[in-house]
């Protein structure tokens, strides 16, 4: 959509200062940084490994177990049609706690680290 309207007025040629590249290195080197990536890790590999071997038990039983996966639960739904809609409520279920564990650990150590770059920027 186009409009007529001009861009905002504001001041010119006052960016803000970035940081220099042996700033960031200085961070990406420092306890603080590495303290951020450990606990990005700590949550993200163990679910990441934890789903997908979820994932694939399903998939090999479908494969090798159809009998099992056939056991009907209630009428005509099936071990195979609960398992599977699990899958996504297993996917909406990381989603959330990946949410409420970078709230609480993740952004505020991250805009620590932000916040003392635009500092010394």
């Amino acid at each position: 959509m186009a409009t007529d309207a001009p861009p905002p007025e504001g001041p010119v040629g006052t960016s803000p200062a970035q940081p220099t590249t042996e700033a960031y290195k200085a961070v990406q080197a420092s306890a603080e940084f590495a303290d951020l990536r450990r606990s990005f890790r700590s949550f993200a590999f163990p679910l990441t490994v934890g789903f997908v071997a979820w994932y694939l038990l399903y998939v090999l039983l479908c494969s090798y177990a159809a009998d099992f996966m056939g056991t009907k639960i209630l009428g005509n739904i099936n071990l195979a049609l609960v398992l599977g809609l699990a899958q996504f409520a297993t996917t909406f279920l990381i989603a959330w706690l990946y949410s409420r564990h970078a709230a609480t650990k993740l952004d505020p150590k991250a805009e620590a680290i932000k916040s003392r770059m635009e500092a010394d920027a």
